[in-house]
């Protein structure tokens, strides 16, 4: 018997196989237990601790490589907030109307995910 531990959709599973072979093919018996998964990390904390009304989401998924704009700068509609790394191509995210750069949420080298706040706007 060999034991193997699987992980499926984030949960763990402890697998039991029974290895026997009495003809062409093998006869394999599992028995699967739940197994607490260990926590996911948790979300970093807001690099500013304002929070202004205007939420910048990120577009998809991806890496941040490079932050633009500063808590307190003022923009411009369409401005460059910060580098967004996504299947190898470098995508700007920009500001969606004039204001003030209330927050940054995240740092250089930070993963985030579609939907994200990456930053927000007064």
């Amino acid at each position: 018997m060999k034991n193997y531990t699987i992980t499926v959709n984030g949960n763990v599973y402890n697998v039991t196989v029974e290895e026997g072979t009495t003809s062409g093919a093998a006869e394999t018996t599992t028995a699967a237990t739940t197994v607490a998964a260990p926590k996911a990390p948790a979300k970093k904390a807001a690099a500013s601790t304002g929070a202004g009304k205007v939420k910048v989401n990120s577009p998809m998924p991806g890496k941040i490589l490079n932050v633009k704009a500063s808590a307190g700068q003022a923009v411009k509609k369409g401005e460059v907030i910060l580098i967004l790394e996504a299947m190898k191509m470098e995508n700007e995210v920009v500001a969606p109307q004039d204001g003030t750069v209330a927050s940054i949420n995240v740092t250089a080298g930070d993963s985030v995910e579609a939907g994200d706040v990456l930053a927000t706007l007064n």
